[in-house]
């Protein structure tokens, strides 16, 4: 993520905060729309994330294109996104997706366990070709897949999580499905004020070692973390420890492909 992207996506944080609990569902899911119109031309996503344009015109286009049936709040939003400096198009439409996530997740009901549902359809969908396959080929209809989701997801998970995915396979923008849904799982824990830990081992930790972990992690990262429990027997016993970009490994696995590239260097 270049310096640009981070200081645009911090300051559309910022303004999505600011709007609190009168950002809704609806809200969220109309910035998913919007995202899909300006990633569909590229002559629109050109203009709102073109550098040297000013930032009364690209407040401009917004509003005369959503300004009429979009939620204000969203158009809001979108205002302010559109008038930051991106690093890059891609990072443009990833911030329009990733604020439109954080306010998805912020209208869920307290009993919602958003991240731990998006964790454990990734892992479904991970473990499953056929289903990847079927979510995930750009050979596929969007309308097939949005309507797979409703199917797979339909009373089984909150309204927040099937809005989420919905999106990702409708716009995924040459990315693999699990890794979208896993990684959206980590932008709604944030949104939280947690992190997600994914652990990989070859045999299940027990409670105790959960507990120990997540509160250690707790200390080093200054917030809550939660746990997603990944079962791997290649990784040969040790734990590989992923919290967004950082990863811990200390599986034997991992030491036995070190000492070989030691080796053979």
């Amino acid at each position: 993520m270049g310096s640009a992207t981070r200081v645009a996506l911090g300051n559309a944080k910022a303004r999505l905060a600011s709007l609190g609990s009168a950002v809704d569902l609806a809200t969220g899911e109309e910035l998913f729309a919007a995202g899909r119109i300006i990633g569909d031309s590229s002559h629109l996503l050109g203009a709102l994330s073109d550098p040297g344009a000013e930032n009364s015109a690209k407040a401009a286009l917004v509003r005369k294109l959503f300004g009429t049936g979009y939620d204000p709040k969203a158009v809001e939003l979108l205002v302010s996104i559109a008038e930051s400096r991106w690093s890059s198009h891609s990072d443009l439409l990833a911030g329009i997706e990733e604020i439109g996530i954080r306010a998805v997740a912020g209208s869920a009901p307290a009993s919602a366990a958003v991240d731990a549902e998006l964790f454990e359809f990734a892992r479904a969908v991970s473990s499953d070709a056929e289903l990847e396959l079927a979510l995930g080929s750009k050979l596929g209809s969007t309308d097939q897949k949005r309507a797979l989701v409703e199917r797979l997801l339909s009373g089984k998970a909150s309204a927040q999580t099937v809005a989420i995915v919905r999106q990702l396979v409708t716009q995924p923008r040459g990315r693999r499905i699990g890794e979208l849904v896993r990684f959206a799982s980590s932008i709604v824990a944030d949104q939280s004020g947690s992190a997600v830990a994914t652990v990989t081992t070859a045999t299940p930790l027990g409670a105790a070692q959960s507990e120990r972990l997540a509160k250690t992690l707790a200390a080093q990262y200054g917030r809550s973390v939660q746990l997603n429990q990944v079962i791997d027997p290649k990784v040969m016993g040790g734990v590989r420890i992923q919290i967004g970009d950082d990863v811990i490994d200390g599986s034997v696995a991992t030491r036995i492909n070190d000492l070989r590239l030691q080796l053979a260097g």
